[in-house]
Formats: structure tokens, C-alpha cells, sequence
């Protein structure tokens, strides 16, 4: 009746993953009970998790990233003190554990950290950018966030409830095939990507639908900022690229499940053509997660130089360009593979190639800032740590896109190196300068600066002392998931290495404490009028937080940088502008089809991994019930009276205007 699943899945014999899902499951009833108990049950039913308000999901896919963040780096900093013990010395972590732990972090990291932090963003920038009151499709919004949340639980899952794969964050053939592979762990991870993935190539469709066909009036594709169109870019490549990972994953789903042969060599399969179809989607995929970032700092430098973007439409090509070409790279991850000397070159010469738009960008923002009066505040300074850290990522790329250098350095830690490289320093600065840059705008306060600085500090100094031994011990010839070695030459980098963890772990403790400390001492970094760092786009002419139907009236577009073209207006005018005539607002009633697919999905997820088919049966019908009742509903929309759109945008213009008069008098 229950499949492969019995009493033998739980580890009972390995105290680290029973003490850790332990302390994950004190935590949740922990919060569970505390939310019960205060009452805010019904709250956050209501506001929160059948929410299709665009606003609500972007915070809940960051939430998800954040805490996803915190699991990915447990194993990292596991990964890190093993190595530093395992001189000579199996370590404390057994080898089946620890393949499990670099497998799971990389999946984690790339999937379930990364890519919900910056749809998250988008999610929550992109309406308020081109003037427009929601998504294209809301509830499609929701399914797509709870369907990624989905892969994520699985994936935790697996902590405790058998095991997570040891095929490495790309589960190769023959490796992660059922003869070498025989357990769970491929399969959780397979249905966990097949899950989420869905997910993310609807919120794909939704942000393409969204930036090409829904903006304010006068609000052209070259008055858009430049967030939208890496938000643009960043999902075409979405919806090319994810169905290829699809593709790929279900072959070899088949091959585990029904005996096929499509990656397996003996029966006439192919295992590079894994390898080739994986890569295909995973050069774009890093490109998929680096352009929103560029267009966060394109927007941070922007308005902490005082001036507007420098070569914008050059930044407009750059990003397309890029777009383009990051399909023409993939084979550049597998030189090694003996595709011949011509055909390496090809690739290798368009892996350099694709640095130069990349170059042009970081010329512009340096060029935005040259001349302008630089604010240093926390999101400026995580743009400035980009563009030092990830143009040294970006120059170890093209070292690595020589196939004379690659077959040196191929699986060593030195492309380890760089691969963290251009992820943290790219990815995941550009996602904490938008976390920094756009929190008022959510929560309508700022967050604490001098502990967003020290957290910036820690982070950086702790990336360089964690990954540049990386670079050094690799031309020293050491391969990456190493277990346990015997090289002394390699100790005393890798415990540096290990330091470097530790002082980003001081750096992520920085930020809970200034998210906490923010929280409480909200009252005196309140954002009164919406414009905490004197903005150019127009999310800053909104209250913070913004009402649910964002504007209340649609801004008429006639420049570029929006709203800093409103502000000088009334500048010069002294005042604000007359205020407009108010009307009722439509907007879409919330709905709990996201949600309850993906509980659906969830146990049919599950029900897939351990073979319980009657389970999978029972879910896909709930599934579909789900989105029958979804379809046949009759009233989708609600009605905001223009009387309560009048009161919020009157108390917001009160507070502008105050902050008006107080610039006039200190001019």
C-alpha cells in the first residue's frame, strides 16, 4: 500500500540529519503555535496565502528565499569544516552524507535561494515600474509561487524522510541511473525540479505578459526602466531555456522509472547528450539569474549618483545581446568531452564574446557614478562590491573559456571559485541591494543602516577569504567534493576557507539582527512619503506600503526616470499637481487555487517518489478538481469604492506635500 516508503526511510543512525529535522520541526510548531495563539490565523489566510495581489507573492517568494538561504548555507559551512578536518581523517561526515550536502546546496542555492529572490523581486518591482496596478494573470501569479514553495518542502523532505541525491547539483549519468543510483534521492530531486520548474515557467509567461503588453499611458519600451527590461530578458530566457530542463529530467525520469535507455550508453542511449541537453539550460540559467541583478544595480546607482542611468539604450542592447548569445556557450562546461579542437573554439571564442555587452554595462554604471554626489548607503555599497567582485569572476570565466586552460582546470575547485564568483557576487548582492533597496517600499520602513553595513562588510571580506584559497588550491590540482584528502599543502587553505564561512555566517547574523532591530525601532525609520531615497522610477510615487491597486490614478509617462521628472515639476511649481478625479477600482478577488495545488502537488510529489500510485491518483484528481472550481467561478473581481482610493492617495499627497514645503524652507 505505501510503495517503497516503510520505518527503514527515517536515519535513525545518523544523529545530524534527526537533530537538524528535530530542531526544523521545534521551529515550525513553534511559529505555528505562536501565530494560533496571537490569532493571526484567519490574517494570514486572507492577506497572505491566497493573495493574488503581486505585491504580497514578490515578499512571500523572498521570504522563501530567505529561509531556503539559511538551509543552503548550513551545508555549506558543513562542507567547509569537513574539509578542514579531513586531513588525513575520514572527517565527521560519513561520505554518503556528504555527497547528499553538496548535492542538496547547489540545488538549493541555484533553485530554491536565487531564483525565488530575484522572481520575487521582479515580482513586486515590475507593476509599480511600468505604472500598472497587478501581473497579467494574478492567480496564475499565485499557482506559480506555491508550485516553487512545493519543490522546496520536498526537498526538505528528504532530510529526514530517506534520502537526498549524491549525483552532485546535476545528476549525471550513469550515476544518478537506477543501477548506481537505486534509492529515493534522484527522485527527489527530480520531482522536486519537475515541480518547481512548472512554477517558474509560468511566472515566466506572466512577467513576459506583463512587461510587453501592460503599461501606463505614454510608458514606451524605451521609457521603461531599466529593471523591466532585464526583467524582459531575464524571462524570455525562462520560457526558452526551463522547458529544455523539463525535457531533460523527464528522459531520465523515464529511464529510472520505465527502463528506458535515453542517457544509458549500453542501451543505446547517450550520456552526453545529458549532459549537452542539462548545459543548454544551464548557461542560460546563469544568465536567467544575473540580468535582474544587473537591473537592480542599474537602478541603485542610478539614484544614489543623483543621475540618470549613462548610456541607457546602450544598457537596453547589451541586455538583449546577452540574451541571445547565452545560448551559443553551453559546450564551454564540458571542453573535456572530446567534441574536437574546431568545435571548442567555437565555443570558447563565443564565451569571450558574451563578456563584452556584460563590459559595457559595468562601464555605464561606473560612468553613471563618475560626476554625480555619490550616496553611500547600504544598497550603493553592495553595487560597488559587485562590480569589484564580479569582474574578477568574470575575468576567471574567460581564463576558463580557453580549452588549453579549461582541460587544466576542469573540475578543480578553481572553477568552484569561480562559479561562487559570479553567483554571490553577482546574484546574491544584487539580491541584497534589492532586498535594501526596495524594503521600505514593502513595509513602509527602512532597515537599519549601520547593521546593513556591517553585514555588507562580512559578507564581502568573508567571500574573498572563503573563495580565493578556492582559486589557489585548484592550480594546485585539487578537485572539487573532495571528501577527505592527504595533500598537506592543501590544509592551511582550506582551514582559510573555512574561516572565510564563518565570517559570512557572522555577516547573515548581521542581517536577522537588523532585520529584527528594524522592526522594532520601526516608528523612527518610517518612510512617511513613500520616497525614502529620492527615486526616479515610479514605485516611489507610491504610498509605502502601496494600497492594493498601487495607483490611484495611472500616471500619464512622458519621459524616461517617471517619477523624477514629477518631482522637478513640482519643484519648480512649488507644489504638487492638481489632484486627479477619482473612480472605483476593480481588482481581482484572492483565490486559494495556488495553494491548494500545491498541496496536491505535494502529496502527489511524494506519492511519485516512494511509488504509492493510488496516492498519485488521488492528488492529480484533487489537482484537477481544484482547477474546475477555479474555472467555473462566477464573480472574480472586487470593487474599491473611489472614496477609499480618495483617502489613501490624499493622505499620501498630505505627507509629499509636507516634505515639500520642508525642502523649500531648507533651499
Amino acid at each position: 500500500m505505501w510503495g517503497k516508503l516503510s520505518w527503514a526511510a527515517i536515519p535513525f543512525d545518523q544523529p545530524i540529519p534527526l537533530i537538524a529535522s528535530g530542531a526544523v520541526g521545534l521551529v515550525i510548531i513553534g511559529v505555528l503555535a505562536w501565530v494560533t495563539l496571537k490569532g493571526w490565523l484567519p490574517y494570514l489566510w486572507r492577506e497572505w496565502i491566497t493573495s493574488v495581489d503581486h505585491k504580497r507573492i514578490g515578499i512571500m517568494y523572498v521570504l522563501l528565499a530567505a529561509v531556503m538561504l539559511l538551509r543552503g548555507f548550513s551545508d555549506a559551512i558543513m562542507m567547509r569544516s569537513q574539509q578542514a578536518l579531513a586531513f588525513q581523517s575520514p572527517g565527521y561526515l560519513p561520505p554518503e552524507h556528504y555527497d547528499q550536502i553538496f548535492s542538496a546546496h547547489g540545488t538549493i542555492m541555484i533553485f530554491f535561494v536565487a531564483m525565488p529572490f530575484v522572481i520575487g523581486l521582479m515580482n513586486f518591482v515590475v507593476p509599480l515600474q511600468l505604472g500598472i496596478r497587478d501581473v497579467a494573470f494574478p492567480t496564475l501569479n499565485s499557482v506559480g509561487f506555491w508550485l516553487t514553495a512545493t519543490g522546496a518542502l520536498l526537498v526538505n523532505v528528504s532530510l529526514l524522510v530517506g534520502e537526498f541525491a549524491r549525483t552532485g547539483w546535476l545528476p549525471y549519468p550513469p550515476l544518478s541511473e537506477l543501477i548506481y543510483s537505486p534509492g529515493v534521492g534522484v527522485d527527489y530531486y527530480l520531482w522536486s525540479l519537475m515541480i518547481s520548474g512548472a512554477g517558474t515557467l509560468v511566472a515566466g509567461i506572466n512577467l513576459i505578459t506583463t512587461v510587453l503588453k501592460l503599461h501606463a499611458p505614454g510608458m514606451t519600451y524605451m521609457r521603461m526602466p531599466m529593471f523591466c527590461w532585464t526583467t524582459l530578458a531575464s524571462n524570455l530566457m525562462i520560457v526558452a531555456a526551463f522547458p529544455v530542463l523539463t525535457a531533460t529530467l523527464a528522459m531520465l525520469l523515464l529511464d529510472r522509472y520505465l527502463g528506458f535507455h535515453f542517457f544509458t550508453n549500453d542501451g543505446g542511449g547517450n550520456q552526453m547528450m545529458f549532459v549537452n541537453l542539462i548545459w543548454a539550460w544551464g548557461h542560460p540559467e546563469v544568465y536567467i539569474l544575473v540580468l535582474p541583478a544587473f537591473g537592480i544595480f542599474s537602478e541603485v546607482v542610478s539614484t544614489f549618483s543623483g543621475k540618470p542611468l549613462f548610456g541607457y539604450r546602450s544598457m537596453v542592447a547589451a541586455t538583449m545581446v546577452i540574451c541571445i548569445l547565452s545560448f551559443t556557450v553551453w559546450l564551454h562546461h564540458f571542453f573535456t568531452m572530446g567534441a574536437g579542437a574546431n568545435v571548442n573554439a567555437i565555443f570558447g571564442i563565443a564565451s569571450m564574446i558574451i563578456a563584452v555587452p556584460t563590459g559595457v554595462k559595468v562601464f555605464n554604471w561606473l560612468f553613471t557614478m563618475y560626476g554625480g554626489r555619490i550616496v553611500y548607503s547600504t544598497p550603493m555599497l553592495w553595487s560597488i562590491g559587485f562590480i569589484v567582485t564580479f569582474v574578477i569572476g568574470g575575468m576567471t570565466g574567460v581564463l576558463l573559456a580557453v580549452p588549453p586552460a579549461d582541460f587544466v582546470l576542469h573540475e578543480s575547485l578553481f572553477q568552484v571559485a569561480h562559479f561562487h564568483n559570479v553567483i554571490i557576487g553577482g546574484v546574491l548582492f544584487g539580491a541584497f541591494a534589492g532586498y535594501t533597496y526596495w524594503f521600505p517600499k514593502a513595509f513602509g520602513f527602512r532597515l537599519h543602516e549601520g547593521l546593513g553595513k556591517a553585514a555588507f562588510w562580512c559578507w564581502t571580506v568573508g567571500f574573498y577569504v572563503a573563495f580565493m584559497p578556492l582559486y589557489v588550491l585548484g592550480l594546485m590540482g585539487m578537485t572539487r567534493r573532495m571528501q577527505h584528502y592527504d595533500v598537506a599543502a592543501w590544509h592551511p587553505w582550506l582551514l582559510i576557507a573555512a574561516g572565510g564561512a564563518a565570517i559570512i555566517l557572522v555577516g547573515i547574523g548581521l542581517q536577522i539582527a537588523q532585520l529584527a532591530v528594524s522592526i522594532r525601532r520601526r516608528d523612527e525609520l518610517r518612510d512617511e512619503t513613500g520616497d525614502p531615497w529620492n527615486g526616479r522610477s515610479l514605485e516611489w510615487a507610491t504610498p509605502s506600503p502601496p494600497p492594493a491597486f498601487n495607483f490611484a490614478v495611472l500616471p500619464n509617462i512622458k519621459s524616461e526616470d517617471a517619477y523624477w521628472s514629477m518631482k522637478q515639476r513640482a519643484l519648480q511649481q512649488t507644489r504638487l499637481g492638481e489632484e486627479p478625479p477619482y473612480a472605483d477600482i476593480e481588482l481581482p478577488r484572492n483565490s486559494a487555487t495556488g495553494f491548494v495545488c500545491a498541496f496536491f502537488a505535494t502529496i502527489m510529489g511524494f506519492a511519485l517518489i516512494w511509488h504509492i500510485w493510488w496516492m498519485v491518483g488521488v492528488a492529480a484528481l484533487g489537482a484537477y478538481a481544484t482547477f474546475v472550481v477555479f474555472a467555473w467561478r462566477d464573480v472574480d473581481e472586487y470593487i474599491v469604492p473611489a472614496e477609499t482610493v480618495a483617502s489613501i492617495d490624499r493622505a499620501n499627497r498630505s505627507a509629499r506635500s509636507a516634505a515639500l514645503a520642508r525642502r523649500q524652507v531648507v533651499s
